[in-house]
């Protein structure tokens, strides 16, 4: 059994690769920048956690002592316009530093395409794998087209235009061929591979038994969902580029993802050499049946990993609300209490019910409205939702908003992914307050990026009066998002009083301009 590295295990494929490598025997390490989005994870006690990032040497240096093996799960599709060359230097990076550790095997995973013409994702994809291929160390790599599994960014953007749009005016791409594969097949592939000798230094195409169309695709899953038939009607104007748009705005997926996942659907994707049976005896599920697995999933809110659960790349540069004052930097602060004679479990259980299906405790419509913005600025968009409806962990998804920190039963801090002059974060604190009741205190921070985040702010703090101190009020009270008084995720409605809200306090962080306003 061999001693394991796993990148990428916060994201979709890794997080789900990791369980499976437990259950074959083997000893894993994995290698996340945020380690605390693994703590919720039901295998986190049985595997080692290093701090770091595939494009800092010290971080992999240290997280490659002792390992045998290392499975190269990370990229950076959408995220900015060099993604494609980053995720090149990265991989130069990992593939030096398992040079240096001396591991025998890397294992990756890239994407299915042949010929010339080859979008820039699955360019990419490939171009990653030459780069491991061109150090001493054997790569494995396995190419698969469309993943079909619950979270899946191929499944969801399946999922969402199928069961929104009984109607649809498609492009030609939706009649290129793939061979989609279900994500279980994936990960017996990514397991196996590992302890075959005859793997090493090998590339494999991996797929399912189906040679479909996306026109196809679309049509079963209707059959499957049980859903009527859909009229799809394909024309030859629509661009990739128009039709990425589109999806941004019928799926979660922002068009900054969707865009560059279109390209790659405008290519054929279809096995063409099957040796990786002779090596790995392996029966994949059909298509139909993958979208059953994948639905049953959806339905049961059973979905372990999710195409969202890698967030954005930060810099060191960027701002975090537990900067020191000596940071240097401007925060502007919109700090509102409010007390409530609900016991803090019950006022806190309304807090991480936030966002999704539920809204916003107060004008979710504006939320919503700003989602909107936020998606024709090329940003996420309002339509991710959450995972679960009660249950939260640090990495998660609210909507345009992501969990940076959770501290059971007190605290809660959000941090936005919207595109805007600065960075923004919501924070909840749940304190006890006399006989059993609570304190509830808001935050919301900004981070202005010169002059227009200073406008911005500004121009919404008559925004905030409103919506910041309905919020705090009703999530205080227990009520339910939407309009009404009563009920709430607690059941009930309780008084609640306010105290000292509303400031909107300027905090200049650097002490030679003027003192803290920390309070």
């Amino acid at each position: 059994m061999a001693r394991v590295l796993v990148t990428g295990a916060t994201g979709y494929i890794g997080g789900r690769l990791v369980p499976e490598l437990l259950a074959a025997g083997h000893t894993v390490r994995c290698l996340a920048r945020s380690p605390s989005k693994l703590d919720d994870k039901p295998w986190r006690e049985a595997v080692e956690v290093a701090a770091g990032d595939v494009e800092d040497p010290a971080s992999l240096e240290s997280a490659m002592a002792g390992v045998d093996a290392a499975y190269y799960l990370v990229h950076s599709i959408g995220g900015g316009p060099a993604w494609a060359e980053r995720d090149s230097r990265a991989a130069e990076t990992f593939r030096d530093a398992a040079a240096r550790a001396g591991l025998t095997r890397i294992v990756y995973l890239g994407g299915l395409g042949a010929g010339a013409g080859l979008s820039e994702h699955l360019a990419s994809r490939q171009e990653v794998g030459d780069v491991l291929r061109h150090g001493p160390v054997p790569v494995t790599e396995l190419r698969a087209a469309v993943v079909i599994g619950s979270g899946s960014a191929s499944f969801e953007m399946l999922r969402h235009l199928v069961e929104k749009l009984p109607c649809m005016v498609t492009p030609r791409w939706v009649r290129s061929r793939c061979q989609p594969i279900a994500v279980r097949d994936v990960l017996a592939y990514l397991v196996a591979v590992l302890d075959k000798d005859a793997a090493a230094g090998r590339i494999f195409e991996i797929g399912g038994p189906d040679v479909v169309s996306y026109l196809d695709m679309m049509r079963i899953y209707a059959e499957v969902a049980g859903l009527p038939p859909r009229l799809i009607l394909t024309v030859p104007i629509l661009s990739p580029w128009l039709s990425s748009l589109w999806i941004g705005l019928v799926t979660p997926l922002p068009p900054a993802l969707a865009r560059p996942l279109v390209h790659s659907l405008v290519n054929d994707a279809v096995v063409g050499d099957r040796s990786i049976d002779a090596v790995v005896p392996h029966e994949p599920v059909p298509f139909r049946r993958a979208v059953e697995l994948a639905l049953r999933r959806c339905r049961d809110l059973d979905v372990r990993t999710s195409w969202f659960d890698a967030e954005p790349r930060r810099t060191p540069a960027d701002p975090q609300p537990t900067d020191p004052p000596w940071s240097g930097g401007t925060v502007f602060e919109d700090r509102r209490t409010a007390r409530s004679p609900a016991p803090p479990a019950d006022v806190f259980r309304a807090v991480t019910s936030i966002g999704g299906d539920r809204g916003w405790y107060g004008a979710s419509w504006l939320w919503t409205a700003r989602g909107v913005l936020d998606l024709l600025a090329g940003g996420s968009g309002p339509r991710r939702g959450r995972r679960h409806p009660d249950r939260l962990a640090v990495g998660d998804v609210i909507d345009t908003w992501r969990v940076e920190a959770l501290e059971p039963g007190r605290r809660l801090r959000l941090r936005s992914e919207m595109r805007m002059p600065g960075q923004a974060w919501l924070e909840w604190t749940v304190e006890p307050d006399g006989a059993g009741g609570s304190r509830l205190q808001q935050r919301a921070r900004f981070n202005p990026r010169g002059l227009v985040g200073r406008l911005y702010w500004y121009l919404l703090v008559p925004v905030h009066a409103g919506l910041f101190g309905r919020m705090v009020h009703r999530l205080a009270a227990g009520l339910p998002p939407g309009p009404g008084s009563s009920g709430g995720a607690g059941g009930t409605s309780l008084p609640v009083a306010s105290e000292g809200v509303g400031e909107a306090i300027p905090i200049d962080a650097n002490p030679r301009k003027s003192k803290e306003m920390y309070r």
